[in-house]
């Protein structure tokens, strides 16, 4: 009875713990906007840049990773848009970038679960899925778009076939949660980063941070006027003051006042920090808060999870339809994921729920798909909404816009999933959660390299030119094809290859292996963990003798390191565990 009573106590416990770690999201958001969020807006300062699909595409992702939300970045395109700086042509390759910008959230939830290896082979795999899925699709879909204008075709011809109203704005269910708490933390105006966007240089000086959330405009008669000299040609019997003083030519012009009534009320609203320093506060804390209640939610979860319960939601979750109706399953799943991310209102929070999940193995990789392409489709109804709340003068670009995005995750679906032989990503992020699960120090580098170096790397290359685009990018392409048709071929056919390319043994072993990095980021990490050991020939590898413990000792030894329950079965090994107490396996050693 006791053991029920403290089973129902850890649901709201769980449902608190998920309370805090959607909070800490969107504070982390607004941690990355204050940081960043001035460098994104003069980002997309330059529409002749903007013009080139591929520099568009880079910029779509450096400003998502750098906002840390999807829907900012798209709002400062609806602005370009309707305004007449950008063509919704030139706007295709920024969404594409902006659908695989906010995925990086994913990943940076999947790095919390690193101390257990399973697990966390498995939460990177199920993150990277959503970036492999939106890489594969950016590298088929915007060729293809800039040859015929496909997607911005079909979004244009279905805005002008409908009779668009400006309406109310779909009401956000999660921001109602979460809005008391977050914004006692922290409120962002966020009209800056977008008026940046357009050129405005006043809006340089102007803080991020709200200081008023109430102000009055005066309109006539109780607003200013002031005057200006205006050109020597102008008209003055069509102004109602105007004059002429030698040379120059004055009109009165009025100014709308604007009195500010009441302060908002949040942590940083008299703080008088930069906005850097109030970002880079709320990162710290926004991430300790992030891995704190993740770790609790999956300690949580596994303490919840046990023995046939497991199974049963594991079979629940992950069984497919009886033949001959199997295929329906992941389409389900798919409408599922869908149907949950519209009613939250943000992919990347179910995502980001999501993960740790199937780190834990309750969703397996396979189920996880379908989901998050589900997401994908739900975040961009969300969108279309949104849009269809804009203003009179926006609404045709808000709308081009959301529909673009959604086209985008149409054809992506309809290229790798319908077919199980395309289902790429699935094997993609597979062989990205064994290499993260063997070096944990590969999450980190794939963060960077994928997010922040490759972006940066070809945008700089873009900014010389497609003539310079076409010299680096012909032979990187080329060799990477190469590259992926001699794997092919050595797990498939080795026998029609020469044999000196059977295998890379003739190159160098870094060229095609990641030992000697592993060897050097070990050595550097163990350095800072026990400097004195490093060089100790006694404490390299420790093996436990299991020939003289019983049953029991070995099964309570096992759950220490993951919970049997929610194990896939080709995870469960029957070989002895190998305790390894150098470097980086040192400092991340499960309790023996």
């Amino acid at each position: 009875m006791s053991s029920l009573f403290i089973s129902l106590l850890r649901i709201p416990l769980l449902l608190l713990l998920l309370y805090g770690f959607v909070c800490s999201l969107d504070i982390l958001s607004s941690a990355f906007q204050l940081a960043g969020g001035k460098v994104a807006g003069d980002i997309f300062q330059d529409n002749a840049i903007l013009s080139n699909p591929v520099a568009g595409l880079m910029v779509g992702i450096l400003v998502t990773v750098l906002v840390q939300s999807s829907s900012t970045s798209t709002s400062i395109i609806v602005s370009l848009v309707s305004s007449g700086l950008l063509e919704v042509k030139s706007a295709v390759p920024i969404i594409m970038g902006s659908n695989i910008g906010t995925s990086v959230t994913n990943t940076i939830v999947a790095l919390m679960q690193a101390g257990e290896r399973n697990e966390f082979k498995r939460a990177f795999a199920g993150a990277t899925i959503h970036d492999c899925f939106n890489w594969l699709s950016v590298l088929v879909l915007l060729p293809l778009e800039v040859a015929s204008g496909l997607v911005s075709y079909l979004a244009k011809v279905t805005v002008s076939s409908f009779q668009l109203h400006s309406g109310q704005e779909a009401p956000e269910l999660l921001k109602t949660l979460t809005e008391p708490l977050t914004r006692l933390i922290i409120q962002l105006d966020k009209s800056v980063i977008t008026a940046i966007a357009l050129g405005d240089e006043s809006m340089r000086n102007h803080s991020l941070v709200k200081v008023w959330c109430k102000v009055i405009f005066l309109f006539p008669p109780l607003q200013s006027s002031v005057n200006v000299t205006a050109a020597a040609t102008q008209n003055c019997s069509s102004e109602l003051h105007c004059g002429k003083d030698s040379d120059l030519t004055w009109i009165t012009q009025n100014i709308t006042s604007q009195i500010n009534t009441e302060k908002c009320r949040h942590l940083f609203v008299d703080s008088g920090l930069s906005d850097l320093a109030v970002g880079l506060i709320l990162l710290a804390s926004s991430l300790m808060v992030l891995c704190t209640c993740l770790l609790l939610i999956v300690k949580v979860l596994n303490s919840l999870l046990k023995g046939q319960v497991a199974k049963v939601i594991q079979r629940v979750i992950n069984t497919d339809f009886p033949f001959p109706f199997g295929w329906l399953s992941g389409y389900l799943a798919m409408l599922m994921g869908a149907g949950m991310t519209f009613i939250i209102q943000s992919s990347s929070v179910f995502t980001s729920a999501m993960t740790p999940l199937i780190g834990i193995g309750v969703i397996s990789l396979n189920r996880a798909y379908p989901l998050t392409l589900g997401s994908n489709i739900g975040t961009t109804t969300t969108a279309i909404l949104a849009a269809l709340a804009s203003p009179r003068e926006k609404l045709p670009a808000a709308c081009q816009i959301a529909l673009c995005h959604f086209y985008f995750n149409i054809f992506g679906i309809l290229l790798w999933y319908p077919v199980p032989f395309t289902r790429l990503p699935i094997r993609m992020a597979s062989a990205l959660g064994e290499r993260t699960a063997k070096y944990r120090w590969f999450a980190v580098l794939y963060l960077l390299v994928c997010f922040l170096v490759l972006p940066c790397l070809v945008f700089g290359i873009s900014l010389a030119g497609w003539q310079a685009m076409v010299g680096m990018g012909a032979p990187f392409a080329a060799l990477t094809i190469f590259v992926l048709l001699v794997n092919l071929m050595q797990s498939h056919s080795p026998t029609h290859l020469p044999k000196t390319l059977r295998s890379w043994d003739f190159l160098p072993q870094w060229m095609h292996s990641l030992k000697p990095l592993d060897k050097l980021i070990t050595k550097t990490t163990a350095l800072c963990c026990s400097p004195a050991r490093l060089n100790d020939p006694d404490v390299v590898v420790v093996t436990p003798d299991t020939t003289n413990i019983k049953p029991e000792s070995k099964k309570q030894t096992q759950q220490w390191y993951d919970n049997p329950a929610l194990s896939l079965p080709e995870e469960i090994s029957s070989e002895p565990r190998v305790f390894r107490l150098r470097g980086l396996e040192r400092c991340n050693s499960t309790p023996l």
